[in-house]
């Protein structure tokens, strides 16, 4: 029998995904098979990953086109999957619900889109379909492995959604889950949304709670003790451990881990390096910012400050002014053609026209840094077949309604962009983008057909672009230079990235032995329990 447990929230935000990652690293290590699974996720940030055989849409040999064979899952579905020690698919995350504004969102089953739907209309027209299509990708898993850990999204206590609760409720019941149920301290009342969760809940879910987990926590734990005694005599629930506010480094799922859209917020400004010695990269921060993730390579480089930039229609003057931005990156979007209006109303064209920086734009900040946008009305809200770009690059882009998927590898000039001086070799990443691009004159590609550069604008359809080593030490060495800015040498980065943890581990391995170091596994039961030597 696979066992299957699910970690679930008093709330979004409260630690669950990381909680999954470290259960599903500290099996894998021991041999276990385990895999990752969210029956129904809602994020932007999304990871091209295979369709298993057998799953809706996959490539069934019969002359389907290569995409076929790709879907689209949660970002952190995909991380969990690499902490399992498995290949991710689509299988880990089957339902994918991707915000696009205005109420709306793409449908994603099985790796494979769909429309764009209100959520009215994802309930009473796609919701069963839905549903099986997750149970489906669940039996496949269980098949597979020894155990599930399966995360749930945002609370388990929505009473209005107990009924079509997909993520929480309906997994519970058709994975015969036990449940771990997290509440974040540091956003305060924790205790009561602990107590307000558990009695909210239905009967047969209540029963499924083995216990609880207190996240996030600044301080020294014995000062719960009787909080703690107090809810465990009131509804039943152990509390099994209390975690220390700890961020192993994991990407984000969402936005709700960037700054705010509607004020400036610097990331990775607090590795102790020098004003003088850093570089800052602006980014502006879309309205329906997708990918975000693309950033964070280059915010855990020490000596680099990544800064959101609000895109607030309001504003007046440059929105960059202030920001003293040694180099400006420009985002994926799940909606180009709105977030591409909303950079025009924020005074950004004029903005990036007057900044004699590096740009670079991926996969949709690509598309805006183009001369224009033809058949818009595909992708945006309103009726304008044709947008303008940013005007950075001799390109356009036409939308159509297909969508390309794939994990790709791309030749590195780094002869046909400044930017990329003394790279070469291959980059990795993927592509998941609406809308083909082309040149309009001659342009550099430095990194493949998907790609167009002009002198110090770059633009490129591969994301994860800056987790390729070579290629982000490159940029960072070219806006450094340029910027006439001493940048850590490799082997004080070295010792800088070391010195919060002295065993070099990934984020995975921290997320187990956050998991393990503070947890009472051995409530868990087998195969959690925890074994001779863990806790060292």
């Amino acid at each position: 029998m696979t066992r299957t447990l699910l970690v679930a929230g008093t709330a979004s935000h409260v630690g669950k995904s990381t909680v999954a990652a470290g259960l599903c690293r500290l099996l894998a290590d021991r041999g276990v098979a385990v895999a990752p699974f969210k029956g129904q996720n809602m994020s932007n940030n999304a990871r091209v990953v295979v369709r298993p055989e057998g799953g809706e849409g996959a490539d069934d040999g019969t002359g389907a086109s290569a995409d076929a064979r790709w879907g689209e899952i949660g970002v952190s579905q995909f991380v969990q999957a690499r902490a399992a020690r498995t290949t991710p698919t689509t299988d880990c995350n089957p339902v994918l619900l991707k915000p696009r504004g205005d109420g709306e969102s793409q449908l994603v089953l099985q790796g494979e889109a769909h429309d764009h739907v209100p959520a009215g209309t994802y309930y009473e027209e796609y919701w069963e379909r839905a549903r099986e299509a997750a149970e489906a990708s669940y039996r496949r898993l269980a098949a597979d492995n020894d155990v599930v850990v399966a995360e749930g999204a945002g609370s388990i206590g929505e009473i209005n959604l107990h009924d079509r609760d997909l993520a929480n409720v309906e997994t519970a019941h058709f994975a015969d889950a036990d449940i771990l149920l997290l509440v974040d301290i540091e956003r305060g009342g924790a205790f009561a949304s602990l107590y307000g969760t558990i009695e909210l809940v239905p009967d047969a879910i209540r029963d499924r709670i083995v216990g609880a987990l207190i996240t996030k926590f600044r301080g020294d734990p014995s000062l719960l003790e009787p909080g703690i005694e107090e809810i465990e005599t009131e509804t039943g629930v152990p509390i099994l451990g209390v975690l220390p506010y700890d961020d192993p480094g994991l990407p984000e799922e969402d936005s709700v881990g960037l700054p705010g859209s509607e004020e400036r917020g610097i990331v990775g400004d607090d590795d102790g390096v020098p004003d003088d010695r850093r570089i800052r990269i602006a980014v502006p921060r879309l309205p329906r910012i997708s990918n975000a993730t693309d950033l964070e390579a280059l915010a855990a480089e020490p000596g680099v400050s990544v800064v959101y930039v609000p895109v607030d229609g309001d504003r007046r003057g440059d929105p960059l002014a202030g920001v003293d931005a040694d180099a400006v990156v420009v985002p994926g979007t799940k909606n180009t053609v709105d977030d591409l209006l909303a950079l025009h109303e924020a005074g950004f064209a004029d903005a990036l026209a007057a900044f004699d920086g590096p740009v670079v734009g991926v996969c949709g900040g690509y598309q805006m840094l183009g001369e224009r946008i033809t058949n818009a009305a595909l992708e945006g809200t309103g009726e304008d077949d044709v947008v303008d770009g940013l005007g950075l690059l001799p390109v356009e882009t036409r939308f159509e309604g297909d969508k390309r998927l794939e994990r790709t590898t791309v030749p590195v000039d780094g002869t046909a962009s400044p930017l990329l001086s003394g790279a070469d070799g291959s980059a990795s990443g993927y592509e998941i983008h609406a809308g083909r691009t082309r040149a309009l004159e001659d342009v550099n590609r430095p990194l493949g057909d998907s790609s167009a550069a002009a002198g110090w604008v770059l633009g490129t359809y591969l994301h994860g672009l800056f987790d390729n080593e070579s290629v982000r030490t490159a940029f960072l060495d070219a806006v450094a230079k340029r910027a006439g800015v001493d940048r850590p040498t490799a082997e004080e980065s070295s010792a800088s990235s070391m010195a919060g943890d002295e065993t070099g581990s990934t984020p995975s391995d921290r997320a187990a032995r956050l998991v393990r170091e503070h947890v009472d596994l051995d409530a868990l039961g087998e195969p959690f329990g925890a074994r001779d030597g863990e806790a060292e």
